[in-house]
């Protein structure tokens, strides 16, 4: 049973006036505090649009009417599409779909279990990876193809995710040629430009930096995202108590006017570009000051960044499912599962980060998908929550089987018992005696070996031959020997 696409909204950490008294906070700031940009092109466009620019600090000012009138024109509904329409995302409201994130320099080999630079083999096997499993929903890249030159990354990663999983493809972006030559491939793939247009099969990101400030380089690259059309995510990541407030509702004050700025730059460039609400929230151990990826407080700050999203009717991009654990373990589990299952209750549309993700984000491992894919499946069953119904309260079977029945043999427990509970594929239910006959794999032993039989087995669907022959004479420096 697949799960995707529930709708959330049951957990609201903050009251609809809290809400209300966090987005005026924000609008203080964006009046009184204003946002850097460094980029002079999008500067310009702000100034242009009405908003107040000191060109000299490289800062814009906005009122809280500029902001909801330039607000107005960015889509409250955007659908992400798969190669295969079964994996299209519609986003907005309270869908929920949770998906990979990245960008990893490690990987724990499958083979050895030791930790190594990724590879651009590792897009193409994670990418296979996802493909099969039924609760990872969406495919950012998730991993650095170190051994390749800087400006062949781009058209390199989106081909070996695009050709190696039919669902939806984001991944960040380095170069403005690199940008060009990824949109050409999707309309080589997808038959034009106004085709992938009407379906985009992948989506970018380009960040915007905490505190409060568009660097040249990434705002440079989001131009030329949002002048093309393309789907776009500009996810801030503030460190509480380092580069945003300590508190989290101060942090999230922060967070919304950085979350806002991609969207009016969008907007005001490309009025209508489909744009998520995109946050990254963390936090820092106190202690230590080291950077925290898998705090329960930033599966609260994804859940208030939900509401908030809610509130100006925008999709969101949130970061849930991550840990500071260095190997699939018992920390990695409790910590993915805190803040996936917070921030997917609250509705957030496109979790991404909630697969594969280990050591505050810096590694990836094989086996930990295949765990996640199970983690993700409890969390959408969570979603799902209960139907209740004249069918589902079942007063007429109760009446029928009476006390001291047994509801086994009823045809109500046929016609529900493979709809009503999640069955894990991981988790191991057997005794003790069956366990140990099966081997007695502990979890991530067994996960490790479902993934070396995934990738041996499973066949994406591919690329017709007259593409992938277009897609080779237009780019020679693309690597489509994927035999790896």
């Amino acid at each position: 049973m697949t799960l995707r696409g529930f709708a959330g909204g049951a957990y609201k950490p903050v009251s609809p006036q809290e809400v209300e008294r966090i987005h005026k906070a924000s609008m203080r700031i964006f009046e009184e505090v204003g946002v850097e940009v460094h980029e002079p092109l999008a500067l310009k466009f702000f100034h242009e649009a009405g908003a107040e620019v000191d060109f000299k600090s490289k800062r814009f000012f906005a009122s809280e009417s500029w902001v909801m009138e330039h607000l107005k024109t960015a889509p409250a509904q955007i659908t992400l599409c798969g190669r295969e329409e079964k994996h299209d995302l519609v986003l907005g409201g309270t869908n929920v779909y949770l998906g990979t994130g990245g960008t990893a320099l490690n990987i724990l080999d499958l083979e050895t279990g030791e930790r190594r630079l990724t590879q651009l083999k590792d897009v193409y096997q994670t990418a296979k990876l996802v493909d099969a499993l039924d609760h990872i929903h969406f495919f950012v890249l998730p991993v650095y193809p170190s051994e390749l030159p800087q400006e062949n990354v781009d058209i390199n990663r989106f081909f070996a995710g695009t050709s190696n999983t039919s669902k939806h493809v984001m991944g960040g972006v380095y170069t403005k040629e690199g940008i060009r030559k990824v949109i050409k491939l999707g309309e080589l793939i997808m038959g034009g430009r106004e085709a992938l247009r009407k379906r985009p099969i992948f989506s970018m990101i380009t960040c915007i930096m905490s505190p409060l400030k568009m660097d040249a380089k990434y705002t440079e690259l989001m131009l030329e995202v949002i002048e093309a059309g393309i789907p776009l995510a500009t996810p801030a990541a503030p460190i509480a108590g380092m580069t945003s407030p300590v508190t989290l509702a101060g942090t999230i004050a922060q967070l919304n006017v950085e979350a806002l700025s991609g969207i009016l730059l969008a907007q005001v460039v490309n009025p209508g570009t489909p744009v998520l609400y995109s946050i990254v929230p963390t936090t820092a151990d106190m202690r230590t000051m080291a950077f925290l990826f898998g705090a329960v407080e930033n599966g609260i700050m994804n859940a208030v960044g939900a509401q908030l999203a809610q509130f100006y009717q925008l999709p969101v991009y949130a970061t849930a499912g991550v840990t500071e654990s260095k190997i699939p373990d018992v920390q990695s589990g409790y910590e993915k599962m805190s803040t996936s299952i917070l921030t997917a209750l609250a509705g957030a549309n496109y979790i991404h980060d909630a697969a594969g993700l280990i050591e505050s984000g810096m590694t990836v491992a094989y086996e930990q998908y295949v765990i996640d894919d199970e983690i993700n499946g409890m969390v959408m069953r969570a979603v799902k929550g209960i139907e209740v119904t004249e069918e589902s309260l079942a007063v007429n079977v109760v009446k029928a089987v009476g006390a001291g029945g047994n509801y086994l043999a009823e045809q109500h427990t046929v016609n529900h018992m493979r709809t009503e509970f999640y069955m894990p594929l991981l988790a191991d239910r057997n005794n003790r005696i069956n366990w140990e006959a099966d081997g007695a794999l502990d979890g991530r032993e067994k996960a490790r070996k479902m993934a070396k039989d995934i990738l041996k087995r499973h066949k994406p669907l591919a690329l017709k031959n007259d593409i992938l022959e277009g897609i080779g004479k237009e780019f020679p420096e693309l690597i489509l020997d994927c035999s790896f």
